[in-house]
């Protein structure tokens, strides 16, 4: 059994975050807080605090409100399971955005991610508009890079010392999927 096949036993969705959620994902973040150490820039103690989660949920809503980014959870089975967010949000001729997630350890290689990704792009390709998303991982991140290529995703270039996580900076790779009904020359979906 693939890891996708493993993947739709489970009922993965994905919802927009909500300030409710803050005991949940402080609990979820400091149990995976060295899982994440590797990939993530870091944070002080008070992000890992329900209260540092709840500003962290405010900021997010009011740049949802904006049309800046959807930012959201992952769900398994009705429980919190990871983030993903479809960010810096880009309209008029350009229309994309890129997207971050992560999946809590105890599923990682089960699925999840490239279900969460896979759903991540319909919703991008459909409710929001989007011609583009682009994601960036650590060129040591094949784990991530998998996720990508299974939805679909196209390696661009590596952009060199692009992030600083851990304590120093590291080359990230770059990938991008056009949306299915891309023709080169229509600016968004037929209606």
């Amino acid at each position: 059994m693939t890891g996708r096949d493993a993947a739709t036993l489970r009922r993965i969705a994905l919802r927009p975050v909500a300030e409710a959620d803050a005991p949940e994902l402080a609990a979820l973040y400091r149990t995976n807080r060295e899982h994440l150490r590797p990939w993530e820039p870091e944070k002080g103690d008070r992000y890992f605090t329900e209260q540092g989660q709840l500003d962290n949920i405010r900021d997010l809503l009011d740049a949802l409100a904006f049309g800046e980014m959807w930012p959201g959870v992952i769900l398994v089975d009705g429980t919190i399971a990871g983030r993903i967010t479809l960010n810096n949000i880009l309209r008029g001729a350009l229309q994309s955005c890129f997207t971050g997630y992560w999946v809590d350890r105890d599923h990682v290689g089960h699925g999840v991610a490239t279900e969460a990704v896979r759903q991540a792009l319909a919703l991008a390709f459909g409710e929001l508009r989007l011609h583009r998303v682009e994601a960036f991982t650590r060129v040591d991140n094949i784990a991530s890079q998998r996720v990508l290529l299974r939805n679909g995703f196209t390696p661009v270039g590596v952009a060199r010392r692009h992030i600083h996580v851990a304590g120093r900076w590291h080359d990230e790779r770059l990938f991008e999927r056009l949306a299915p009904w891309d023709d080169g020359r229509t600016l968004a979906p037929p209606s």
